[in-house]
């Protein structure tokens, strides 16, 4: 039989792989994250669909759909231990597009603004 690869989330089995593998009762199993690995079990074939690296497989054969459920092993384990690292470095232009979206208030303008009675003085900014 054999393993069918579909690159993106849009590419998907021919009408021909739908016919002959993929009819009659189907039993539909969610793993990972949000339940983002669906595995989808027909009489003749497995369908592995993993909305997180938009990866779908078609698995057609006995001892192929075995390889289904490894797989579906390997992206838990591969998606619950593998947290993409946090970048503590921050580059100019991220940083002066987060100080046009910030609505902090300068320190100065909390204070109390009278000091002995005069007002303290204002910066405006353009």
């Amino acid at each position: 039989m054999g393993v069918f690869r579909f690159a993106d989330k849009y590419a998907a089995p021919t009408q021909e792989q739908r016919e002959r593998y993929m009819i009659g009762k189907i039993e539909e199993r969610h793993f990972g994250p949000e339940g983002q690995i669906v595995l989808i079990e027909y009489p003749e074939a497995v369908y592995l669909k993993d909305d997180i690296d938009t990866i779908r497989i078609l698995y057609t054969g006995f001892k192929d759909k075995q390889k289904a459920c490894e797989e579906v092993k390997r992206l838990v384990d591969h998606y619950e231990h593998n947290v993409p690292p946090h970048n503590l470095f921050t580059t100019g232009r991220k940083a002066k597009d987060d100080s046009k979206r910030s609505t902090a208030v300068p320190a100065w303008s909390r204070m109390d603004n009278t000091v002995n009675s005069r007002p303290m003085m204002q910066i405006r900014y353009k």
